[in-house]
């Protein structure tokens, strides 16, 4: 026993303590600031921010962008209107979610208007506790009031946010500052975390009413500048053709861990273009458009010979990214019925010729799709066995059988004969889908009606994407055709659902979840505006995104992802097109950027900072020159 203490007073001693040891074990059990579903790990060690940035990165000057089309709201959550750059779904620059998902890894989110999170073991509930300095533009603070609105108000007015909150039956303010999810089902251990992704509104000024005396209604579009809480707010604009964000100068998030060493531009001006190639254009004159994604490979590969590209004033450089790749396809809707027999879906993928169109058009830079899970663990390869297996045996009565025999293999257009091939069998498939050739027109056998496809597209890069199926269609008596609206029209046309095939994303992470119910179920084919653009309604599919959603542990969620995916491909529900194996960037010789990007996310330009030196010496040379 040490000296000077009696038994007693150690006795008293740890009963004092005893209050504070039980707290830190709960705060240490219950409490959560960054959480991964992937690894555990980070969730023990101390977030202090991302490890590529330039934490002393340089705040000023102004980043030009370019955007297609036009737009005509401030509002991003419902059907109507075509949002402005800068707004998504999650917020954007304007609205900041109670957590910000991580950009080195998968499934990982951190802090941002919620500090820390907690739920039962059950996972029957979540209760997210803010950050008390979390401030709207106008000063006020962000209350636990501001987010059970916002759930209840996007839950209503957004298919998105309806489809990927439906297990959220309500939320309660349990003080100012702490609010509780309550979920209708236990066992889904993603939804505590993926609450996390919920954008915070500001109810006090949709509440209001603006400069006329108006009353707000957040159920319409609108062009007023939205109250917001990011690190940006809107400058000036004019409609459809310019909108100019600036820094936030006392933005109350600048200090986190997410956001330090980022957002360093005092100003980010979007000039809208209705024409990829004046677009393109603008990029080599300078002023317009600073950093520029390429996605066509023709012009990486053939058009940066343009002076400033000669001279190194413009770079060309490629990210890697280890996130699962968005699969890009040519989408048919089922809704229309010459779409809903697989046959007829299957023929299609037959008479796609990805190889040659890669070699004619993309100079044998893209790769090809083979799963919705492109690039990740989740993939199904090969055939399924272990816990797929079992997964997918509950329905082998629903399920094509060659899904449990044959590995799932797109064609390859390797050579003119497999071309004819493809096509021979793609007629067969139509003839016992009761379509047949009668004077080289594909017709209906009873009603002799022609097979009509209209291909929708929002711009002319539509004519390479449709060239690589359009043509051999036409060759087996398809009246194929595409058809390039508006960028308004295009929206409002696959938002509704007014369209035969369009190209479409869809975006996965390496940790899926509740999204899957707006990609394929059921429940949101009738929904406008969801993304089951192919209008999927199988049973079997809905049991698996179930099946996922609620998974107990990683390898049962990879097990019931794969099989998602097999039963997706064998079901021919879309035409998988291509990806870049790279990110590709072009950008003016204008930044400084970190040694490192986020090998999760591959690029990360709210990392970047203007060098003004460098910005000076560029206007100076492309000022004189025209």
């Amino acid at each position: 026993m040490p000296s000077g203490l009696s038994l007693p007073r150690l006795m008293a001693l740890f009963l004092a303590l005893v209050p504070s040891l039980a707290a830190m074990g709960a705060n240490a059990q219950d409490w959560r600031t960054s959480s991964s579903l992937i690894d555990s790990e980070i969730e023990t060690r101390p977030f202090e921010r991302y490890s590529y940035v330039n934490p002393d990165a340089p705040k000023g000057g102004t980043l030009n962008i370019s955007a297609f089309g036009t737009f005509d709201s401030f509002n991003p959550f419902i059907v109507r209107g075509t949002p402005a750059a800068g707004l998504s779904y999650f917020g954007g620059l304007l609205w900041e979610t109670l957590m910000q998902q991580s950009l080195e890894a998968a499934g990982t989110s951190h802090p941002l208007i919620a500090e820390a999170f907690k739920y039962p073991e059950d996972y029957s509930s979540a209760t997210y506790r803010l950050n008390p300095d979390a401030r709207w533009h106008d000063g006020k603070p962000i209350t636990a009031g501001d987010v059970v609105w916002s759930l209840e108000i996007l839950k209503e007015i957004s298919p998105q946010h309806n489809r990927y909150f439906a297990n959220v039956s309500e939320a309660v303010a349990l003080s100012e500052r702490e609010v509780e999810f309550r979920f209708d089902q236990s066992g889904n251990r993603e939804l505590p975390h993926i609450m996390g992704d919920l954008p915070v509104l500001p109810k006090h000024w949709w509440d209001g009413v603006d400069s006329r005396g108006r009353q707000r209604d957040i159920r319409q579009p609108t062009l007023e500048a939205p109250l917001g809480s990011g690190p940006y707010r809107i400058a000036t604009f004019r409609p459809g053709s310019e909108i100019v964000w600036e820094r936030v100068e006392d933005y109350w998030a600048s200090d986190l861990p997410v956001n330090i060493g980022r957002y360093n531009y005092d100003r980010r001006r979007y000039t809208y273009f209705q024409d990829d190639n004046a677009q393109f254009l603008a990029f080599q004159k300078g002023g317009v458009e600073d950093i520029r994604r390429e996605v066509s490979t023709r012009r990486w590969s053939t058009e940066y010979n343009f002076p400033a590209a000669r001279d190194g004033d413009v770079v060309k450089r490629e990210f890697e990214s280890t996130s699962a790749e968005a699969l890009q396809a040519f989408v048919p809707n089922m809704r229309r019925k010459r779409f809903a027999d697989s046959r007829v879906r299957e023929a299609l993928t037959l008479a796609y010729n990805f190889e040659e169109q890669n070699r004619t058009h993309f100079f044998g830079l893209n790769a090809r799709f083979s799963s919705y899970f492109e690039r990740s663990e989740l993939a199904a390869t090969g055939l399924p066995d272990g816990r797929e297996l079992e997964i997918l045996e509950e329905f082998r009565d629903q399920l094509p059988p060659e899904l449990f025999t044959e590995e799932f293999k797109l064609p390859v257009h390797d050579s003119p004969q497999a071309e004819r091939q493809y096509l021979r069998e793609a007629v067969q498939l139509f003839n016992e889908a009761g379509w047949e050739i009668r004077d080289g027109r594909m017709v209906n056998r009873q009603t002799g009606e022609q097979f009509r496809i209209e291909f929708l597209g929002a711009a002319p890069t539509a004519e390479i994407i449709t060239s690589g199926i359009i043509p051999n269609l036409r060759r087996i008596g398809i009246d194929a055709t595409l058809r390039i609206v508006d960028t308004s029209q295009y929206i409002q046309r696959v938002q509704n659902f007014d369209f035969d095939v369009v190209t479409s994303r869809f975006a996965q992470s390496l940790s899926p979840g509740n999204e899957q119910r707006d990609f394929w179920s059921t429940e949101a084919v009738n929904i406008p505006g969801s993304r089951n653009l192919a209008g999927i309604s199988d049973p079997v599919v809905d049991a698996l995104i179930e099946k996922i959603i609620y998974a107990k542990d990683r390898e049962d969620l990879v097990a019931a992802t794969r099989a998602l995916d097999r039963v997706l491909l064998w079901n021919y529900y879309t035409i998988p097109q291509y990806y870049q194996p790279t990110l590709r960037y072009a950008y003016w010789n204008k930044f400084g950027i970190p040694e490192n990007q986020p090998s999760y996310a591959g690029v990360d330009i709210e990392s970047w900072w203007i060098d003004p030196e460098r910005e000076a010496a560029l206007a100076s040379k492309y000022r004189s020159q025209n």
